[in-house]
């Protein structure tokens, strides 16, 4: 697996430079995950390493002695059985204006994020909500995040078969509102809200739009 995580950094590098920071988390029962920081003029973008060291795969049941109430990282919540190398792999992007707020203390909860699909068992695809419990920075008006598409900041990488091309997917930040909103009316509305109303999704203090 360390092969296709140097496959990965190397096509991060490609499409985003070098990067000038990275930070690794590793939470019980899960593989490191990192966080590679890069500048781009005005625009800072944070990308997981780590996340597509193994394919995602739903969970064949709740092991049984999961209960609700347990820690989120004390210990995988399900029990999986998983191709070792069939299924969807990834990695995620998010992108925000440089020097409006403490960006930096993103890292953390993007790990969390990435780590999901080996302690949750969740496939992350584009469409899906993604909520860390907290704000995504010191005064951020965002706990979630709406899971985009790939291929646009960073092409698809595609490995030898049979496993599955690592997907980068941009991260877009979502107030409350546009969450719970999103979860009505779907992913497809919201974005094309956002795009009506000309939303800098970039900002990291921008205010919600308007969903009356």
């Amino acid at each position: 697996m360390s092969d296709v995580l140097a496959l990965v950094e190397a096509r991060l590098r490609t499409a985003l430079g070098e990067p000038d920071a990275r930070a690794a988390v590793t939470f019980l029962g899960t593989d490191r995950i990192e966080v590679l920081r890069f500048h781009d003029g005005d625009v800072v973008r944070y990308a997981t390493l780590g996340m597509s060291a193994q394919p995602m795969s739903d969970p064949a049941g709740p092991s049984p002695d999961h209960h609700p109430s347990a820690s989120r990282f004390a210990a995988p919540l399900s029990i999986v059985i998983a191709d070792p190398l069939r299924g969807p792999r990834a990695e995620l992007v998010l992108s925000v204006r440089a020097g409006l707020a403490d960006t930096d203390k993103v890292l953390r909860p993007l790990a969390v994020l990435a780590a999901s699909p080996q302690v949750e068992g969740l496939v992350v695809a584009p469409g899906a909500s993604l909520d860390t419990g907290e704000p995504l920075w010191p005064g951020a008006p965002f706990t979630s995040v709406l899971v985009a598409e790939s291929g646009g900041l960073v092409e698809d990488l595609e490995l030898d078969e049979p496993m599955d091309p690592v997907r980068f997917l941009p991260l877009l930040p979502m107030t409350p509102n546009e969450a719970a909103w999103k979860r009505v009316q779907g992913a497809e509305a919201l974005q094309e809200r956002w795009l009506r109303n000309g939303t800098d999704l970039r900002d990291p203090m921008r205010s919600g739009v308007p969903l009356g």
